[in-house]
């Protein structure tokens, strides 16, 4: 895994000349944020050795190097989802790329069914912690000790600096930032209205298909994470409706510029 690992980092690091400060890995329908960025360089997830590549619509499948508000970043537009066939390594993939690139911190955005009954679509909710044990671990198997310990902490998953930058972000620019705990499930099915009630149960406020595998990887290797989730519909038995990805995909379009408008800013406050 390590050779591999390398070989990617090896041909990015030809493509570039700088070392990121931050990573972002943009959810479905937000990948506008990449117009915010100046001084591209965008490579091609099929140009990078040993990289997977995203099936899913509105994940457009490449990195975007550049400039965010004078901060070094690159963005990820397109995820791996576990529900495409892609092994758990595959899914983590780009994280472990990041990291020995040089990377220290990660934000990671996507977009989320609202299992809060206060939430509506269109909400952006900051990310306090997650559920995730109905899910394989991203770290089973065989520890890689050069990335982390085989039993990484998980008490403070998402950085309380980097929310508080957040929070504040949020209140300077009069946007309502909703704050909760995301739960990971595996996909591609939408979660059932009696999951959904226990979901709710156990102190779940958004559901989605990604970002906990990230999340757990990245803290794993010592880097700092922020999550940031867009709720572009209500979760299974809430409203009568049934639920569909191009409803996730409109949603997540419709919001976006007040979601580029918050990350940028987060970025311009980063510390």
């Amino acid at each position: 895994m390590m050779k591999k690992l390398e070989k990617t980092v090896n041909y990015i690091k030809d493509k570039i000349d700088f070392i990121p400060e931050i990573a972002i890995i943009l959810g479905s329908g937000l990948g506008n944020l990449a117009d915010y960025i100046e001084n591209k360089t965008e490579i091609s997830y099929e140009l990078i050795p040993n990289f997977p590549e995203t099936t899913v619509v509105g994940h457009d499948g490449k990195l975007i190097f550049g400039e965010l508000n004078n901060r070094k970043i690159v963005a990820m537009k397109g995820r791996f989802h576990y529900y495409e066939g892609n092994d758990m390594s595959e899914v983590i993939y780009p994280i472990r790329v990041f990291k020995l690139l040089g990377i220290q911190n990660l934000i990671v955005t996507n977009a989320a069914g609202g299992v809060n009954t206060d939430f509506v679509p269109g909400d952006l909710m900051l990310i306090t912690d997650h559920l995730s044990f109905f899910c394989e671990n991203p770290l089973r198997g065989e520890n890689l000790d050069q990335l982390g310990p085989r039993f990484p902490d998980m008490s403070v998953a998402y950085d309380k600096k980097l929310r508080d930058i957040a929070i504040a972000s949020a209140r300077n620019l009069g946007i309502d930032l909703k704050s909760g705990i995301y739960c990971y499930c595996k996909g591609p099915s939408f979660e059932a209205p009696a999951e959904i009630r226990a979901l709710r149960a156990l102190g779940a406020d958004a559901v989605g298909m990604s970002t906990v595998p990230e999340t757990i990887t990245a803290r794993h290797m010592g880097m700092r994470v922020l999550g940031i989730s867009c709720i572009t519909n209500m979760a299974a038995g809430i409203l009568e409706q049934p639920l569909n990805h191009e409803e996730v995909i409109e949603t997540g379009k419709q919001v976006s510029q007040k979601f580029s408008t918050l990350v940028s800013d987060i970025t311009k406050n980063w510390e």
